[in-house]
């Protein structure tokens, strides 16, 4: 199977140029024909479940916003009683909280699940199910956490619930935990759907679209996806390590036992500074992308600004402290942390200056339409939030700042001018890709100068009024501290924004028209998304030969819709698209694409139910949950890895395979992202074992708690592992010739499996034995959360496995046909070197420092 094909033809050198079969087309649209009725919930295409997901975004945008506007409303006037206290917390909380977990994420991935397969010309992500299923499960799980408002179950410790304040001895009943397990189960989502992103951009582009032509979007949603991948985990574990304090009492916060509630402030903001990052790079793609077709020309700096996009993603990992100058870290640590906060400005100010040094250039004046005006509008926004960006980065500075409405102007400033405002602009400039109808230029101009004025008009106030003391985080100010009358324009800013957004939902109901037959490139773009398409995206998939192919070839269009590039039809008579080659994207094979079913939703449905029945204590009702959710995931993986349908043509005299395994196949790519993220989660639980060591190294062997088991333990763990992994290379040659049975294979794997979790339980006796009690000091939690991590990959490696042997047994996994197998024994090597180096840290530091 070679990476390369047979020739690369130019676009008007196609055999396909000829006339088409007759009955091609009606097979292309009869595969990817939508379900009808009830069924069309259990559709996957990216056409359906994009826009879905972009509705249910907006859908938390606005209700946090109608939370929004009462908080305001409480805020208008000194000594106000318009709302409690109680209520205020909650409203605040979950305010905070669907802004940024069930709104700002979600909508710019759902962007990238919409938007991807058309700017690449592919017919789909490479897992559409694995979208479907992120998106059900965020839209069940986000609004039954909205809805705890109404049952007064809502937490109430702010978005980032900062221990001790959410500890059971501050936070008794529900309500914590509600976000602790609804926003953690949201946060597995967002990993789904970033898996999704990051194989689709590197293994789904159009022939000849090299990483040196790929659309600025594809850049910022690869970069965002890689961000979710090492940044989510550290707030995940942190959940983790709460709820389970608070459920069991597993003092990882508590000082007395050795805790310390700075931890969870260091795993919090490791994630939550590059979340102001893994926003707004998307954002800053979609603008890279309009700015060029609005001065219709092409972009200036296209290097510099994907260097800068990179250059972001990898500072924003280094700017956690800059959110705890105040919490007494060192003065080293300090300007360490200062310097870096200003440093990440400069590849922010690339692209603000490539931007308009395109608009400079421009063949024409800057059509000065809707998409415009919110671009302006977020030049102007998103300079002034980076200016005080820089502001709060001095410490001395951030020291009279911090906790005052200055820093609540701050980060409104760059969250919603570099991220809303992009976003409306794109609501306006790609609604005719699923839209019949263009939105109204007229009532867009009304809506933009209602958000752009009454988002200024509230939060410009907000700098003086924290200067001039006012703390953040407050449900009433006394009325004589001179902070009425700024509070009042606040206030009235509020209403003006919303008002804006008011019309623009008005705009999107009178004039949006679900349909894939809407103007044709009426922006004339120079990239793919404008083209003529379908259910199934293109009717064919064009070689790319630049970074404007539109504007290269204008009948591009016409080539395209009469099947004269790549893959005009089904080659295997079902879903299917093309995967090429990471950097040269050079066709490699045909993926074959699973259909509508309903194993994704009714596995959302249930793992969401498992989580949220959780929270309630309702352990049972959980668990019942939880095996229905693994027998719909088993049903799922059950239907997907469909047998090899031999060489195709796919056009251009190209003949690629239907099948591949190994690091060809996108199921492999799959699994090494999912081990990355397994790898950053148990990355953030070494920082916390190492930091609380360091903090409280009294509780440590060998004075403060029972000395680790004798190494019989941990040696017999490492031997019972390693026969596994031996046992699973062995399984690996012996797969049976192609087509056949063979049952000697499967019981090995099964052996393997048994030994992983044989490995696993005899840690956990050891310790066991030694007294340790993981309740009485952070040291002995922390050993036992070894184990619960561990276990968690076990868990998931022994049903992998088990399912891997099932497929031999009924004759699905074969030397040939091995992708089950393959990703099976990924996993259980990955899991085997993690719980390794457990054993290493768990035995081997103690005894190091004792």
């Amino acid at each position: 199977m070679s990476d390369a094909p047979h020739g690369t033809p130019r676009n008007d050198e196609f055999p396909n140029s000829l006339p088409r079969p007759e009955g091609e087309l009606e097979a292309l649209e009869r595969a990817w024909e939508m379900p009808k009725g009830i069924r069309i919930l259990t559709e996957i295409n990216n056409n359906f479940v994009g826009p879905l997901y972009i509705a249910a975004a907006f859908l938390f945008f606005v209700l946090a916003g109608i939370l929004a506007l009462l908080m305001r409303t409480q805020l208008a006037f000194g000594d106000n009683d318009f709302i409690g206290q109680d209520l205020y917390n909650q409203l605040f909380t979950v305010h905070g909280t669907t802004m940024m977990f069930l709104f700002a994420v979600p909508v710019v991935e759902a962007l990238g699940v919409m938007m991807l397969p058309q700017i690449m010309a592919s017919r789909d992500l490479p897992y559409p199910r694995l979208s479907a299923f992120a998106i059900w499960a965020y839209i069940v799980g986000g609004l039954v956490f909205f809805s705890t408002i109404f049952y007064d179950l809502a937490p109430k410790g702010d978005w980032f619930m900062y221990p001790p304040l959410t500890l059971t001895e501050y936070s008794p009943g529900d309500n914590a935990d509600f976000w602790l397990l609804g926003i953690g189960f949201i946060e597995i989502s967002a990993i789904a759907g970033a898996i999704e992103i990051i194989v689709g951009v590197l293994r789904t582009r159009p022939p000849g679209m090299t990483l040196a032509r790929m659309p600025i979007f594809a850049w910022g949603m690869l970069i965002f996806a890689s961000m979710i991948v090492f940044a989510f985990p550290a707030v995940i574990l942190a959940t983790m390590l709460l709820e389970i304090e608070r459920a069991f009492g597993w003092p990882f916060f508590t000082a007395e036992l050795g805790g310390d509630a700075l931890l969870w402030q260091h795993l919090f903001w490791f994630f939550g500074h590059p979340e102001v990052y893994i926003i707004f790079l998307p954002a800053a793609g979609l603008v890279s992308m309009m700015v060029p077709t609005m001065a219709q020309t092409p972009l200036v700096g296209y290097r510099l600004i994907v260097v800068a996009l990179i250059a972001t993603g990898f500072f924003s990992f280094g700017l956690w402290v800059h959110h705890m100058f105040t919490t007494g870290i060192p003065a080293l640590s300090l300007a360490f942390f200062s310097a870096a906060s200003m440093a990440v400005a400069i590849p922010s100010g690339i692209q603000v200056f490539s931007w308009i040094a395109t608009i400079a250039a421009g063949r024409e004046r800057l059509r000065m339409s809707v998409p415009s005006h919110f671009i302006l509008g977020f030049l102007f926004i998103f300079t002034l939030g980076g200016l005080t960006g820089v502001m709060v980065a001095v410490v001395p500075f951030d020291f009279q700042a911090h906790d005052s409405y200055f820093v609540v102007a701050h980060f409104h400033y760059v969250l919603v001018g570099g991220m809303v405002f992009p976003l409306f602009a794109t609501f306006y400039y790609w609604a005719p890709v699923i839209s019949s109808r263009m939105l109204s230029e007229r009532l867009g101009k009304w809506a933009f100068w209602l958000m752009f004025i009454g988002f200024n008009v509230t939060f410009f106030p907000m700098h003086i009024t924290g200067l001039a003391g006012m703390p953040r985080r407050v449900w009433t100010y006394p009325g004589n501290m001179g902070w009425d009358l700024l509070n009042t324009i606040s206030t009235i800013g509020a209403f003006t924004f919303a008002t804006g957004v008011l019309v623009f939902i008005v705009d999107v109901a009178l004039n949006f028209r679900f349909g894939l037959q809407g103007p044709r490139n009426p922006w004339n773009a120079g990239t793919l998304e404008f083209m003529p398409n379908g259910n199934y995206s293109m009717r064919s998939i064009p070689r790319v030969t630049s970074r404007d192919p539109v504007w290269d070839n204008p009948s591009l269009p016409e080539e395209i819709e009469q099947g004269r590039h790549y893959l005009p039809g089904t080659v295997t008579g079902g879903r299917e698209t093309l995967v090429t080659s990471p950097i040269e994207a050079e066709p490699q094979y045909i993926m074959q694409m699973p259909q509508p079913s309903w194993t994704h939703v009714s596995a959302a449905v249930f793992t969401a139910g498992f989580f949220l029945l959780l929270t309630i204590k309702q352990v049972e009702l959980s668990l019942t949950c939880g095996v229905i959710a693994v027998i719909s995931f088993i049903a799922w993986g059950w239907q997907l890895d469909k047998p090899d349908k031999g060489m195709v043509d796919i056009g251009g005299g190209i003949r690629v395979p239907t099948y591949a395994s190994g690091p060809q196949s996108h199921s492999w790519w799959a699994m090494v992202v999912l081990m990355l993220v397994a790898a950053a989660l148990y990355a953030s639980y070494f920082f916390s074992y190492l930091y609380l060591w360091t903090v409280s190294p009294e509780v440590w062997p060998p004075g403060g708690s029972p000395e680790p088991p004798p190494l019989l333990y941990p040696l017999g763990s490492a031997v019972l592992m390693v026969g596994g992994g031996i046992a699973i290379r062995w399984a690996g040659r012996r797969l049976p010739a192609e087509g056949a049975r063979s049952f000697a294979a499967p019981a090995v794997l099964a052996l393997a499996a048994l030994l992983l979790a044989g490995a696993l339980a005899l840690e956990i006796y050891g310790h066991l034995g030694t007294g340790l009690s993981p309740t009485a000091s952070s040291y002995g939690a922390l050993v036992y959360m070894n184990a619960f991590l561990v276990a968690e990959t076990v868990a998931a490696t022994v049903v992998l496995c088990l399912f891997a042997a099932a497929r031999q047994i009924r004759g699905h996994v074969d030397a040939v046909r091995r992708a089950n197998f393959d990703n099976a024994a990924l996993l259980y090597y990955y899991t085997s070197a993690q719980a390794l180096f457990g054993l290493v840290l768990i035995h081997g530091f103690p005894r190091l420092i004792g």
